[in-house]
């Protein structure tokens, strides 16, 4: 995916200003995507839900984008936001709508 409306502000602005840091960063990503025994609509939506987690929400819109062209669904990525429930409560659900707006655009 290259869409630059979809990367957040900080990550367009890490490539810019730290372009060397950027490049080995992205090179490390390869590599464990590489790595990955997990099929590419897996991997996408188990990031999601580590994204949500984390209430890295600035990245979603681009990994959703992502997983819906892998094949992923709507109500995949719904469930791969509230997997997260247990273990780390309501915050999660703070990711529904970026993830959902994300989903439903275009």
């Amino acid at each position: 995916m290259s869409d630059k409306s979809l990367v957040s502000n900080a990550f367009q602005t890490f490539m810019s200003e730290a372009p060397e840091h950027q490049k080995v960063w992205m090179d490390t990503v390869k590599k464990l995507d590489l790595a990955s025994k997990l099929d590419s609509k897996t991997e996408e939506i188990a990031y999601i839900a580590v994204l949500a987690a984390l209430r890295l929400e600035g990245g979603l819109p681009f990994h959703v984008k992502h997983a819906k062209s892998l094949g992923a669904s709507r109500d995949e990525i719904i469930s791969a936001i509230l997997i997260g429930l247990p273990a780390t409560g309501n915050v999660v659900i703070q990711a529904l709508p970026i993830a959902l707006n994300a989903f439903d655009s275009e």
